[in-house]
This record gives C-alpha cells, sequence and structure tokens, in this order.
C-alpha cells in the first residue's frame, strides 16, 4: 500500500504517527483515505474540497502541482509527503 509522510505539525492529528499507509489509485485517493483515517486532519489540508493552497504534496521529488495534482495515478507502493509552506521571518 502506498505512505504518506506526515510532517511534524500535523502529527498531532495522526496519533504521532510519522508516516500513514493509505489505499488509493490517486493522489486525491490517498489523501481521502488519510482524513477518512484521521479526520481532524481534513481542515490542515482541504478547504471546501480542495487542497489548501499552502499545502504542498510530493510524489517521490516531484511536485504534485507540476504533475497531475490530486489527479496524479500513483502505484501501489507509492512514497508522498506532505511539506506545508512555511511563512514568517524578517526581510
Amino acid at each position: 500500500m502506498a505512505s504518506i509522510k506526515i510532517p511534524t505539525p500535523l502529527r498531532a492529528y495522526t496519533g504521532n504517527q510519522a508516516e500513514v499507509t493509505v489505499s488509493g489509485a490517486t493522489v486525491g485517493a490517498a489523501l481521502t483515505d488519510l482524513v477518512a483515517q484521521y479526520p481532524d486532519l481534513k481542515p490542515h489540508l482541504f478547504q471546501e474540497d480542495k487542497l489548501r493552497n499552502f499545502v504542498n504534496v510530493f510524489l517521490g521529488d516531484e511536485d504534485i502541482r507540476f504533475l497531475d495534482g490530486v489527479a496524479t495515478d500513483i502505484a501501489p507502493d507509492a512514497r508522498l509527503r506532505i511539506i506545508p509552506s512555511i511563512a514568517g521571518g524578517r526581510c
């Protein structure tokens, strides 16, 4: 089964799991399975059923925004990573 690496700030919503096994043939289906397993995670990843702008998802080393987005097909053993954008600091 595919897996999704969970960033440290979001692990509080996955029972402190760093990686979660998911099912699905696309990135979107895998993310849907993730939030089905951990519903408290959904508002941190989605807004009105669309992936939030500041949430970056990678399939291997590829940003899914440069592939087919959430419609990107994944292999059964795919490794996805959620990388939240970080803002702040001084110029």
